[in-house]
């Protein structure tokens, strides 16, 4: 199985306690945010990752090699330009002919992708996005979606006004099928909530939410990368 791990972030945010690191290798529990995901990830029969670069990459190369330590494959992207989030799959479209999962390399996840895979299955998805409860709907992508999971709108931040009628916000882990590649806009930097899902949407391309607590957060401040690591060390 097939995973896209987002990993060209500059981690602005971050730079002052960690130069020169990109945000997918900030340590937790001694490994690599990045290499947890690689871990993670196998067990639920992913062997082949493509990872975008851009911000010193021969940190996150020189670490992973081919994948061959960690019995998977890896591929790499560079990026003089960063793409964004849906961009940065054009230069892996040739590789990606199956069901695929893309994952923001700077969010941990306790995610069950076993129960997630399943449900995209079952709904004959063609566009399965991670969502949860958010307390913080000022600043999240929201998505709004009917009793049969289907998604029916999207709330793109920052918002005017306050949506009332959602307060589930994307998670930022999608499953994709390969037939949705087609729809990836031709102009970049190109990002997955404000460009491609917004087109499916508009296409009438069944995208559905898959709802779920388990714990996912990005570690894009100092506040949310301690809070990661508080969660892993009392799992």
């Amino acid at each position: 199985m097939k995973a896209v791990i987002l990993s060209a972030g500059l981690g602005t945010r971050m730079q002052s306690e960690f130069p020169g690191i990109p945000k997918v290798m900030l340590p937790i529990d001694g490994k690599p945010i990045l290499e947890h995901h690689v871990r993670n990830l196998k067990k639920f029969g992913f062997d082949e990752f493509y990872i975008n670069l851009h911000y010193f990459p021969e940190v996150i190369k020189n670490y992973f090699g081919d994948g061959k330590k960690w019995g998977v494959e890896i591929i790499y992207s560079f990026e003089p330009e960063i793409l964004g989030t849906s961009g940065a799959l054009v230069n892996f479209k040739k590789y990606l002919t199956q069901t695929f999962v893309v994952l923001y390399g700077d969010v941990y996840t306790t995610l069950d992708f076993q129960k997630f895979l399943g449900f995209h299955k079952r709904k004959k998805s063609k566009a399965t996005l991670l969502v949860h409860t958010t307390d913080h709907s000022e600043d999240s992508d929201l998505v709004k979606i009917d009793e049969e999971g289907k998604i029916i709108k999207l709330y793109l931040k920052p918002h005017p006004k306050p949506a009332t009628d959602t307060s589930l916000s994307s998670a930022a882990i999608y499953i994709l099928e390969p037939e949705i590649l087609k729809f990836l806009p031709t102009e970049t930097p190109s990002d997955f909530m404000r460009d491609l899902f917004q087109r499916l949407l508009k296409k009438k391309i069944e995208m559905y939410g898959y709802q779920s607590e388990e714990f996912t957060k990005d570690v894009g401040t100092p506040e949310r990368y301690e809070t990661v690591k508080r969660v892993y060390e009392g799992i």
